[in-house]
């Protein structure tokens, strides 16, 4: 296993990081098993595990908790906030006011006194940038916390937040955590030259490409849409679609690359993202021992520059197969008040261009 600076912490992780989404009522319920696997990684030398409160409403944490129990010290654990926790007004965002509750709720699930990287899990456009660095800077002061980051922020957010830390004397943000792979590599034209530029760790999910970069979906084979992650979101695996058709036959080109070099698909795809110099760990999400082992076996491989470049034949670099995010979109794109101006303003800007 391969260890890495996290940004300019100095906390040491390994370039493998265990995900735990997929323990809990989403992935996999069995809480003992989830225990088995969270502690069998730690003995193949990964020392770095992310969860988030919102993953399964919670049990996550709980999961983590209790599989860290007499290792704690030796984890590098990391959690996230932003997304609805239970039902009513403000228990969501990235507001001082959330915030401050949703860390000892983390806490508290996690049988911990202090959380090693606390990240933003989404942008929050109705709170200010500024109140959200105060509050973190705040919990770090405390000790219930040792460093903050965020998750799935657009470049433009990322230097705002930067430039807003820098002018107020605030703590910045360490960590950045995007969603990367060979099938969604947009990520490559800004986010991690904005990560770099400011010397942040970046752990990026989704390596698999959700699933799509496993070997389950083949371009000629049956792709049940009632099952698994593609009954959540069957149009991201509906093999009708154009778009969806261009995953598959990458995947096809990926799998000869991958017994070309003599690994599998799964392994092929997270030695990718590995290899990008902003890069300092990918988070693997395993839902079963099997799947945790067979991730964890590749985490010695390294990909040679031709190798790589075969990859940006395949996928060119920058160039995104289907958008990465299910989960949130910005409101300039999702508000149609954001995107068209009303509709007396378009009509009084004809009449007057008319008029000239």
């Amino acid at each position: 296993m391969r260890y890495r600076n996290l940004g300019g912490t100095g906390i040491e992780v390994s370039a493998h990081c265990l995900g735990t989404m997929m323990f809990g009522a989403v992935g996999n319920p069995d809480h003992e098993e989830c225990g088995r696997i969270i502690r069998a990684a730690l003995d193949r030398g990964i020392n770095f595990v992310d969860t988030a409160d919102m993953y399964s409403a919670g049990e996550s944490e709980e999961i983590v908790g209790k599989a860290l129990k007499g290792r704690r010290d030796d984890v590098v654990l990391a959690t996230k906030v932003h997304f609805q926790m239970g039902e009513g007004r403000n228990r969501s965002g990235n507001s001082r006011r959330w915030i401050v509750q949703a860390v000892e709720d983390s806490l508290r699930r996690l049988g911990t006194d202090w959380i090693d990287l606390y990240q933003v899990h989404r942008p929050d456009h109705t709170t200010d940038v500024e109140e959200t660095l105060s509050v973190l800077g705040d919990l770090v002061r405390a000790g219930k916390i040792r460093s903050f980051g965020c998750s799935t922020f657009p470049a433009g957010d990322l230097v705002e937040a930067h430039h807003v830390a820098e002018r107020r004397a605030l703590p910045r943000f360490r960590t950045e955590q995007p969603p990367y792979s060979i099938l969604a590599r947009g990520i490559e034209t800004d986010v991690l030259p904005v990560a770099r530029r400011y010397g942040m760790g970046v752990l990026t999910w989704s390596p698999l490409a959700s699933g799509f970069l496993s070997g389950k979906y083949r371009l000629d084979g049956p792709i049940d849409l009632t099952t698994g992650r593609a009954a959540l979101t069957p149009a991201r695996f509906d093999p009708t679609i154009p778009g969806n058709v261009a995953k598959l036959e990458a995947v096809e080109r990926l799998i000869e690359l991958a017994q070309e070099i003599g690994c599998t698909l799964p392994e092929l795809a997270v030695a990718f993202t590995v290899a990008h110099p902003a890069v300092t760990s990918v988070i693997i999400g395993p839902r079963t021992m099997e799947q945790m082992e067979s991730l964890v076996d590749g985490a010695g491989l390294v990909l040679d520059d031709g190798v790589l470049d075969r990859i940006d034949e395949i996928v060119p670099p920058g160039v995104n197969l289907y958008q990465p995010d299910g989960a949130w979109r910005p409101p300039t794109l999702t508000d149609v008040a954001q995107r068209r101006r009303p509709l007396d303003e378009r009509a009084a800007g004809q009449v007057s261009e008319r008029a000239t």
